[in-house]
């Protein structure tokens, strides 16, 4: 019961945050793009994955994001597995430079894996990373994230040790 009064507590709170911005967030809205590919020294197969997010800003620092990450890979396996996860992500911006141009983020990110390469289970990360600014609207950016999983629920030392790096480049609009 107390339980889901935090997170009642917590939800409230996250919703209240846009009424609580006095200055409106110009392009609260951000989309990214990315993907990323690996083989091995033989060419004897590979690995390719595909991410795209969408995010909200409520205000210049603080984002909510969906991301959504779909890999498929043919090494070590009789035939191509696919593997993908879903999160929901919170992080926290730090423009520097004269116009924002580097903006450095820190956050975390909660979410299911699934697939035929993976158990499927619920996942947790602290994330960071970095955004530059091609022109005021347009960005690359490099996100690392390490993913520890729930599988093992009942050690919680043994998920965070058993975790995963994760990382990221690519694209993104605000708008």
């Amino acid at each position: 019961m107390l339980r889901k009064g935090f997170i009642v507590a917590a939800l409230a709170a996250l919703f209240s945050l846009p009424t609580a911005s006095k200055a409106a967030v110009e392009n609260p809205y951000e989309l990214t793009l990315g993907g990323g590919a690996s083989n091995g020294p033989d060419f004897n197969g590979f690995s390719a994955s595909v991410n795209g997010s969408i995010g909200y800003y409520f205000t210049e620092s603080l984002e909510v994001g969906l991301r959504q990450s779909v890999t498929y890979t043919d090494v070590n396996t009789t035939g191509g597995q696919l593997s993908g996860s879903t999160r929901v992500a919170l992080d926290l911006h730090f423009p520097l430079g004269d116009k924002g141009q580097i903006v450095p983020f820190v956050g975390a990110n909660i979410g299911y894996v699934y697939g035929d390469a993976v158990n499927d289970t619920f996942e947790a990360a602290p994330e960071a990373g970095v955004k530059l600014y091609l022109n005021s609207n347009t960005f690359v950016f490099i996100l690392a994230e390490y993913q520890f999983f729930f599988d093992h629920a009942n050690e919680a030392s043994d998920s965070f040790s058993n975790g995963s790096f994760v990382y990221t480049m690519g694209l993104g609009f605000r708008f």
